[in-house]
């Protein structure tokens, strides 16, 4: 009688869970884009709300990153390549042909798609350390190809991008740029767990964690690993034409040197890799810590080689595993404490 009566206790109390946590799930949701509206006008200045604008990007440029490297477990080191890319498209859209930013930016993301499709065929054959190698050769070509090429810029970079404009008001300042950026984070983000709870986000676990199980259960994994890195390209196209745009409308091609895929990788490492939040989190800190010690900037890649080391070697699952570990350890101490109480 006991365990007929546990048997239907039981679905009643998981259906009874999911509406709960669907509700739940969207009050955090709301409560985010809630806090993250009022934000800028909490800025002291607006240099706290230039900072604001491009920890949103970096985000951005993290939650790409953790698709390929902590999703489908591909070693890549130039996913700053594929922003640099969409930064330059989407300037030489705007300045030389006239595009809208509305127009530059998508078109940005579709050619770094493309770009990321390119990427991603040396991961065909090459796994690990080999085609992190690749990757960076990759990177430094990319950036090596637009210091020398006068069309675009070359060694003096591009100046005057315009700022969006919406209904015919420019959106030049760092207030008005962030109401462009966040949503576009947000989306970034929202997409990025509809990712991990799909099935090619299982189907990126499995690349993960075996590419030979993996092919052997079915999956194609020249497939799920091109896809991988097409995703992560829209993400780093997308974050590179939003800094393109971004007062003071100027890029260079030392803003895309192996120092800032440095501080990309200790991004998504320092949150932990396949954690969505971990990344997030690892980028606000990151880029805080990054424009508080620009003082000390030939130390700045000593230190940030360092944290990633410490961190692989005593904290390899990063901000983000300690983050699950606790809403583990949590559930478990409230499951058992409701067992006891019923016992």
């Amino acid at each position: 009688m006991t365990a007929h009566g546990t048997d239907e206790a039981a679905p009643a109390a998981t259906t009874g869970a999911k509406p709960v946590t669907a509700t739940r799930h969207l009050l955090a949701w709301v409560a985010g884009i809630g806090v993250l509206s009022v934000l800028p006008w909490l800025a002291v200045n607006d240099y706290h709300r230039f900072l604001l604008d491009l920890i949103l990007i970096n985000v951005i440029l993290a939650v790409g990153l953790n698709i390929v490297k902590g999703f489908a477990g591909q070693v890549t080191v130039g996913h700053i390549a594929l922003m640099a890319i969409g930064a330059y498209t989407s300037a030489i859209l705007a300045t030389k042909f006239g595009f809208p930013f509305w127009l530059a930016l998508p078109s940005a993301v579709l050619v770094t798609a493309l770009a990321g499709a390119i990427v991603g065929i040396p991961s065909f054959r090459l796994e690990g350390a080999y085609l992190a190698l690749a990757t960076l050769g990759l990177a430094e070509s990319v950036r090596i190809f637009i210091s020398a090429n006068d069309y675009l810029g070359a060694s003096i970079g591009i100046t005057d991008i315009p700022p969006p404009s919406l209904f015919g008001l420019r959106l030049d300042t760092h207030l008005s740029y962030y109401y462009v950026v966040m949503p576009l984070a947000l989306a970034g983000v929202y997409f990025s767990f509809c990712i991990l709870r799909s099935n090619t986000g299982r189907a990126f676990k499995a690349l993960r964690e075996d590419p030979l199980a993996a092919a052997a259960a079915g999956i194609n994994v020249q497939k799920y690993k091109t896809l991988a890195f097409v995703l992560s390209a829209v993400y780093a196209g997308c974050a590179g034409s939003l800094a393109a745009h971004m007062t003071p409308g100027f890029i260079h091609p030392n803003s895309y040197m192996l120092a800032e895929m440095v501080t990309l990788l200790l991004m998504v490492i320092l949150g932990g890799i396949g954690h969505i939040w971990g990344g997030i989190i690892g980028a606000i800190v990151v880029t805080i810590v990054y424009d508080l010690t620009r003082d000390y900037y030939n130390y700045q890649m000593l230190v940030f080689g360092m944290v990633i080391v410490l961190t692989v070697m005593y904290m390899p699952t990063g901000i983000g595993g300690i983050i699950d570990r606790y809403i583990v350890t949590r559930r478990f101490v409230a499951l058992r404490k409701a067992k006891g109480d019923a016992a």
